[in-house]
């Protein structure tokens, strides 16, 4: 099994963007520490919350749990088969450094926060 797989990369104003296929959850994880709150929202949103938890077992994107209970419903998600857990991670690379700016656990969520941010048309 491959470690990194470049599924989508495409180039943006000075630089590129590329979604990366990762079997590594502690990328996974550095990635998500960077996510802001666009990217995070749209992690959630992606989620449907509501129709897996009870409207009281959703914490408001304001309590200090909410970014821990987006972590582990993204990693329920992100479950191939059995223990393997695969992540989508979008890079972002801009004059000589690259950022992990993206993380969800399936790739038609990776590819539609690429399109939200506008590097795929």
């Amino acid at each position: 099994m491959p470690r990194e797989e470049t599924f989508l990369k495409s180039r943006i104003e000075n630089g590129t963007v590329a979604v990366i296929k990762t079997y590594d959850q502690s990328f996974a994880q550095e990635a998500f520490a960077h996510m802001d709150e666009t990217a995070l929202a749209h992690l959630a949103k992606s989620l449907a919350f509501p129709d897996t938890f009870e409207d009281e077992d959703i914490p408001s994107a304001s309590d200090e749990n909410y970014q821990d209970f987006v972590w582990e419903a993204m990693v329920d998600s992100a479950r191939e088969d059995g223990n393997v857990f695969s992540y989508f991670v979008v890079k972002r690379t801009s004059g000589g450094s690259s950022e992990d700016v993206f993380v969800s656990g399936d790739w038609p969520t990776a590819e539609a926060y690429v399109k939200l941010v506008g590097a795929l048309e």
